[in-house]
């Protein structure tokens, strides 16, 4: 288990009526409704969020990669975030790819940032063997 040593931000929600219910901040920023995936409805769902504050993380992950290596980042660098739900024989699991686009970057410059940042991103650290993680430069 990875231990804390220095709380940096604590994010706080309030959930109602699960997957097709409401979620909102404490500080009101985030106020959204939930609807199951494929369900009929107005509102997101879990897997759309992890997918959004993982591929976000994980591109503030590639800028701190790119700093320490100094390599200028290009402005179109983009993110296209994947979590599959589905089921094995152990109940409900999550899959996830991060499609990472880095035009104009060599692409074993952009490789190893990208492989940086998944060591630095504290959502790929939580997921790291835990569940089935694909990570491509497009």
């Amino acid at each position: 288990m990875t231990t804390l040593n220095k709380v940096l931000y604590t994010a706080k929600t309030h959930t109602t009526g699960g997957r097709d219910g409401a979620s909102r901040s404490s500080d009101n920023r985030l106020d959204i409704k939930l609807t199951s995936p494929g369900a009929a409805g107005t509102g997101t769902n879990p897997e759309q969020l992890f997918a959004a504050g993982w591929s976000a993380c994980f591109m503030g992950a590639i800028g701190v990669a790119a700093a320490q290596k100094k390599v200028p980042l290009p402005s179109d660098r983009a993110i296209d975030a994947e979590v599959d739900l589905g089921t094995n024989d152990g109940g409900y699991v999550l899959r996830a790819r991060l499609n990472v686009s880095l035009p104009g970057l060599d692409p074993v410059v952009a490789r190893e940032l990208v492989d940086a940042a998944h060591q630095i991103c504290p959502y790929s650290k939580a997921t790291r063997g835990n569940i089935e993680v694909e990570i491509a430069l497009v």
